[in-house]
């Protein structure tokens, strides 16, 4: 039996502030260039003012990457294109920065943060800052068993509620959520097709590196079966997470809600990190107002679920590779926002600077001659 109370996440939660939000729309109403013009932007530098409590808004200056990392036993039913057991090579790659997550990452000078939940492999190959949280080996296969026991579950949950206060007591103004998983989309299709009362095959999607229609069928059936052990515990979700999820996604969603306590701003990347969003919806409903999806993969699945938490994603480039990329190429987009609400002039501000860098020559009324004299 677990000692965690989620209900108290709904009570420690508040929404971004309103009234600064308000005044951001109306500083946003007096500056030179005219709402509206500037599209989404303008609706991401109020978002922003709000999650700050901030007029001008603040610049993002502190991003991080982070990446929860797990293997997931239901991969031994070939529904992934990479083997079972194998998402610490994926890992290896991220902190040598050879993946696609770590390039990005790197241009935009943003550390990258990778926490072993559940690597199939021995701790000892790896860093201890990375492996230090992990739970268990390799998360148990949904379709005929539960992932994790109750306490593994709330054990990584609680990994992820610790990750979070160490991010926003180092002063991380925004996080980049994204996962380093193999089997990672089939438990997240489980628990988004669970939560939105969808079939298997609405959910089921071709995952990282894309499948064939035989392993998609495998992945289907798999999807299916796991959704039949999930409805009997929907109305508890530490345990739905521990019947379907998987110890990266428990920590996920333990790092979501916590992240909209400590009110830190996060993007979202793929189907992963909305299933576990999705999760944190049902914990605390007004969690999802401190969350963007930075963008659509084009899995099946995460349409549903940011369909389902009225997320609408920033970019829509069907990134599938994981590691944040996806959300890494929208982070941009938000810092653009932030310095475009701060800094654009008002247009008395305008005024005055055109006034003291143009004064207008005096006009004389002194009747003059031929030759000006």
């Amino acid at each position: 039996m677990s000692s965690l109370n989620l209900d108290d996440f709904t009570d420690l939660i508040e929404r971004p502030d309103g009234g600064v939000r308000r005044d951001a729309e109306a500083r946003r109403e007096r500056q030179i260039v005219p709402p509206g013009s500037l599209g989404r932007l303008d609706e991401l530098g109020e978002w922003l003012a709000a999650a700050q409590s901030a007029v001008p808004v603040r610049a993002i200056e502190r991003p991080r990457v982070l990446l929860f990392a797990g293997d997931h036993g239901v991969a031994e039913l070939g529904v992934s294109a990479r083997p079972p057991g194998s998402a610490d090579e994926l890992v290896r790659a991220v902190l040598d920065g050879a993946s696609p997550g770590a390039v990005l990452a790197r241009r935009l000078g943003v550390p990258v943060r990778v926490v072993d939940m559940a690597l199939d492999c021995e701790p000892e190959t790896l860093p201890d800052e990375v492996v230090r949280h992990r739970v268990r080996r390799g998360s148990g296969r949904i379709d005929v068993e539960d992932a994790l026991t109750i306490e593994e579950a709330e054990a990584a949950f609680r990994a992820g509620v610790a990750l979070a206060d160490a991010e926003a007591d180092s002063g991380t103004d925004l996080v980049v959520l994204g996962d380093v998983s193999v089997g990672g989309t089939t438990a997240a299709a489980v628990l988004i097709a669970a939560l939105c009362g969808t079939d298997a095959s609405v959910v089921t999607g071709r995952g990282g590196r894309a499948i064939d229609d035989l392993a998609w069928m495998r992945k289907c059936a798999a999807v299916r079966d796991a959704l039949r052990r999930a409805r009997p515990v929907l109305g508890d979700q530490l345990q739905l997470l521990a019947t379907v999820g998987g110890a990266d996604l428990a920590a996920m969603t333990g790092f979501l809600l916590q992240s909209a306590v400590r009110k830190t701003p996060v993007i979202l990347d793929g189907v992963v990190s909305a299933a576990c969003a999705l999760v944190g919806q049902r914990v605390a409903f007004r969690a999802p107002d401190w969350w963007l999806a930075g963008q659509n993969s084009g899995e099946p699945a995460q349409v549903k679920a940011l369909d389902r938490m009225a997320l609408e994603p920033l970019l829509d480039h069907g990134v599938t590779v994981g590691e944040g990329a996806g959300a890494l190429l929208a982070l941009p987009l938000v810092q653009a926002a932030a310095a475009l609400a701060a800094e654009l002039p008002e247009m008395a501000e305008a005024e005055e600077s055109k006034g003291a860098e143009d004064p207008e020559e005096p006009v004389s009324l002194e009747p003059q001659g031929p030759d000006g004299a």
